[in-house]
Parts: C-alpha cells; sequence; structure tokens
C-alpha cells in the first residue's frame, strides 16, 4: 500500500480545550489517539502556541503576569504508529515545520516565577515577534533580527503506567528533598479527568517530552524508546528561535504545522538498552552561518558566587554567571536588562567549556553578532 497523507488540523485561536479530539496538555497511557498510521505515511499535525492560544497581538507586559501555566503545554495527538511495540525505537523523521501559517506571529515571554533567573527577574515583560520568511523582528527589541530555527519543543510518547508511576515517585522525592518539580495539577489538564495523577508536560523524560533542542530543525531524525503499543507520538511548543539555554523559559513561540514520519526499528530500545532520547541528522541543523555564527561576543562564568563562595564543580552556578555577565554586557549596547534577558533566551547559546579542571567549571555564552542589524 502507498504511503498516505494525514492531516491533524485545529483552530489556532481556540484553546485546545475547546476543541474536541485533537489534543492534550499532560502526559498518561488513558489518552486516546487521534491518529493511527503506517509507518511511512506522512503525518502534517497542526500545533498551538506553548501558552494555548492565551497571548495576543495586542497584549502588553503586564498582562504576561497573568498567564495561566495550568494550560502549558498544548500538544496534538497521540498519533497511534501501527505494529511499534514496548522495546521497540520508533525514529521521527520532521521533515518541515511551516511557521504560524494563521498569522506569522510569535512571542517570547517573561513569566514572574519562571526562567533560569527567575530570582533576578520578577517582572513581567513581554516581546512580540513579526514573522516574515525566514526572519523574525520585533518592536520590543530593535535592531535585532532572528533567523529561521525552527524546532519542536516538545516531541514524546505515550507512557507506560508502570514508568508513569516510577517518575511520579521519583520526582515527589525530589520535592521533598527541595528540588524544583511541578507534580500532577488538575488546574487546565487536559484530558481534566486525569490531571491528578498525569504528568505535566515541562520536563524531558526517557521518552522526550520538552526537549528544547535547537539542533532538531527539519532534517533531524529523533530516536524514542517505546513503552506502548503504538508509541503514541504528540508534539507541540514549536519555536522559530531560541538559543541553547532558552533562559527565561521561552523562545520565539509560535503556532505551526509540523510534517513528520515514522520508522520502526523492531527491538532496538530494548536490544541496545535505550532509555532516552537520541537524534541524529546529515546536514548542517540550519544554515552555517546561523549554526556556527562567524561573528560573536562571548562571556564566561564558573563556580564562584557573587558573595565569593567557591563552589565545587557546580555547572549550573557557571552557567548562571556566564549568563548574568552576557546581560551586563547587552547592557553596553542600549538595551535594558529585561530585554537583554529576553536577547538570550533566542539567540545566546551557552557552551560547556570544560568540565575537568576543578573546583571550576567554566561555561561560555555565545552571542551571534549577526542578529543586530
Amino acid at each position: 500500500m502507498p504511503a498516505r497523507t494525514h492531516h491533524i488540523q485545529i483552530d489556532p485561536w481556540t484553546p485546545l480545550g475547546q476543541q474536541a479530539g485533537v489534543g492534550h496538555n499532560r502526559w498518561h497511557e488513558d489518552i486516546s489517539p487521534v491518529l493511527e498510521v503506517e509507518p511511512d505515511d506522512r503525518v502534517m499535525i497542526d500545533t498551538m502556541d506553548a501558552f494555548d492560544a492565551q497571548v495576543a497581538r495586542e497584549m502588553q507586559h503586564a498582562d504576561c503576569g497573568k498567564l495561566d501555566l495550568g494550560p502549558v503545554h498544548p500538544l496534538t495527538g497521540p498519533v497511534f504508529i501501527k505494529g511499534a511495540e514496548p522495546g521497540d525505537l520508533l525514529e521521527v523523521r520532521l521533515l518541515d515545520i511551516e511557521a504560524d501559517p494563521w498569522g506569522n506571529h510569535g512571542y517570547t515571554a517573561q513569566v514572574p516565577g519562571f526562567g533560569f533567573l527567575r530570582d533576578v527577574f520578577t517582572e513581567p515583560y513581554l516581546v512580540h515577534w513579526d514573522i516574515s520568511g525566514s526572519y523574525a523582528e520585533s518592536p520590543e527589541l530593535p535592531g535585532v533580527r532572528m533567523g529561521y530555527g525552527s524546532h519542536p519543543g516538545v516531541m514524546g510518547l505515550g507512557r507506560w503506567g508502570e514508568l508513569r508511576e516510577r517518575i511520579l515517585s521519583r520526582e515527589g522525592a525530589l520535592l521533598e528533598r527541595g528540588g524544583a518539580v511541578l507534580m500532577p495539577m488538575a488546574d487546565g489538564a487536559l484530558p481534566a479527568n486525569l490531571g491528578d495523577e498525569a504528568l505535566r508536560t515541562v520536563p524531558p523524560r526517557e521518552v522526550g517530552g520538552n526537549i528544547d533542542i535547537k539542533q532538531i530543525t527539519p532534517g533531524a531524525s529523533v530516536l524514542l524508546p517505546v513503552y506502548a503499543d503504538g508509541a503514541l507520538f504528540s508534539t507541540g511548543d514549536v519555536h522559530f528561535a531560541m538559543g541553547d539555554c532558552e533562559a527565561c523559559g521561552t523562545g520565539i513561540e509560535m503556532r505551526s504545522r509540523v510534517h513528520v514520519s515514522f520508522k520502526l526499528h523492531k527491538g532496538e530500545a530494548a536490544r541496545r538498552d535505550i532509555r532516552s532520547l537520541q537524534f541524529f541528522r546529515d546536514t548542517y541543523f540550519n544554515e552555517p552561518e546561523l549554526a556556527a555564527p562567524k561573528r560573536f561576543y562571548a562571556t564566561t562564568g564558573f563556580s564562584v558566587t557573587e558573595e565569593g563562595e567557591n563552589r565545587s564543580e557546580d555547572l549550573t552556578l557557571a552557567a548562571r554567571n556566564a549568563l548574568l555577565a552576557m546581560i551586563e554586557y547587552l547592557g553596553t549596547r542600549g538595551y535594558d536588562r529585561q530585554q537583554a534577558y529576553a536577547i538570550c533566551s533566542v539567540a545566546v547559546d551557552l557552551r560547556i567549556s570544560q568540565v575537568v579542571d576543578v573546583p571550576n567549571f567554566l561555561v561560555s555564552a555565545l552571542l551571534p553578532l549577526d542578529i543586530f542589524l
């Protein structure tokens, strides 16, 4: 039988919870598939933006502080891939991403209490982007032009019950130890009846999830271990562009149309003991000058606090220091701190420069200079 093309359509202006049978915003094994396909079929998947139609063009900075995190992230799916069984390895081939075919709008939101530097940036801030072809520009960030680097923030498979329970147990234990964890929450959950026990979509886990890997642009193949019959693939939270850190918690968020196909590698996840996402590609993930900028400015950070306390092998502290130094540098180019934080989130790449020279790990923050007009 020849390969077929399928299309999961959404209404991009209506919250996902008001659209029957197209998606979900939690992970749970009882979520029913919306489509069944053969592995070689092509599937066009329409996706909502990360905040589920809460952000409109006319919104101002203060409105960003009122965003409800309960519906994050609205995902389209699941797609049932015929023949997929636990222990298989599913290859998701990312063929194309259309950037907001309905309105050419994107945004970068700084939501109080969310983001890597949430203790420093406590005020809401919202950047609107106008997407035009291969570029995006914003009136809130004059002089900045971001090139196309679209990738799905979330790609994942349905969880089998035992795995979900194991994840809940370990994340609950982490919460008790004082870790930053988002446990199940009924408010805003879709399906609503599973909110008290379904996993939130915020972190990545064994079978994908909120991966935010900017190198997974069209042309990439993603390998995911299968835990459930049919694999149950869903995607959403697509970005027009993003820095390798997504520092404020958002890239250039947008609606999209994602084109994928699938290939099954029978029994390979079990045979090779693959327990988390892997990916590969045979082409540059972006135009070479965007993937590896010719011109850049870099700051660095290492494992010492502002008060002068040396912490051994603390990669988080090193990344924080590199990012704060970059925000200070962007101030010398005329941007205020919240503008600079937004630029870091969509453009700056955090690189682990070394993890062997104890006690100080070193992180570099690279700013591509060609984003400036």
